[in-house]
């Protein structure tokens, strides 16, 4: 069967996509309960300067874990937010957001950790996670990571998950010029193909 005609499953609420447990992190639905860390992290303004997200209030955030915690995943042409906790305490400490393109042949995939988290390695270990589960339940060949050139610490993060710099582009992001780096993961069946 050809990559091109694999099924889509298993998406929706299927046991095998969530929950996913790393070596540090579990990749879970959203909670309600999780709106306290969920608005702490989603009001930093310094976490939130690179991100396609603003803050909102606590009914519009709590609306927003209800949706994001009962939607299907992998949709074509939607993106979906997954919560990261960590494993031993099932705590939220931040998320990670996949858009399927609609060919389904690319993914995209964005990325938040609060401060309080960060430098304990539970970052890497979300995105290879959600790098493994993308490959696993999607048909899509290549996984995207894009981040302004400032943002070293997300630059490094996609590094160490094995993603490759693509290409390097100016944007506008937020009315304001920037540099956008494109970082790619290739399905590595692909890549043992082409050796």
């Amino acid at each position: 069967m050809s990559m091109a005609a694999m099924p889509l499953a298993p998406a929706a609420n299927h046991p095998l996509v969530l929950p996913r447990r790393g070596a540090r992190v579990t990749l879970r639905r959203f909670l309600a309960s999780d709106l306290r860390v969920f608005q702490s992290y989603r009001h930093d303004i310094g976490l939130g300067r690179y991100q396609g997200w603003l803050p909102t209030s606590d009914e519009a955030a709590l609306k927003f874990l209800g949706e994001v915690g009962s939607a299907e995943y992998f949709v074509p042409g939607d993106w979906v937010q997954i919560a990261i906790a960590d494993r031993d305490t099932s705590a939220l400490v931040g998320d990670i957001g996949v858009h399927l393109r609609g060919d389904c042949t690319q993914a995209e995939i964005g990325f938040t950790l609060q401060r309080e988290s960060q430098g304990r390695g539970l970052a890497t270990d979300a995105v290879r996670c959600a790098i493994a589960m993308i490959f696993e339940h999607t048909p899509v060949d290549v996984i995207v990571g894009i981040t302004d050139a400032r943002n070293s610490p997300s630059m490094r993060l996609l590094e160490r998950v094995g993603m490759t710099l693509q290409s390097t582009a100016e944007a506008v992001f937020r009315g304001e010029t920037c540099v956008e780096h494109t970082y790619v993961a290739t399905r590595p069946s692909r890549i043992a193909a082409a050796a």
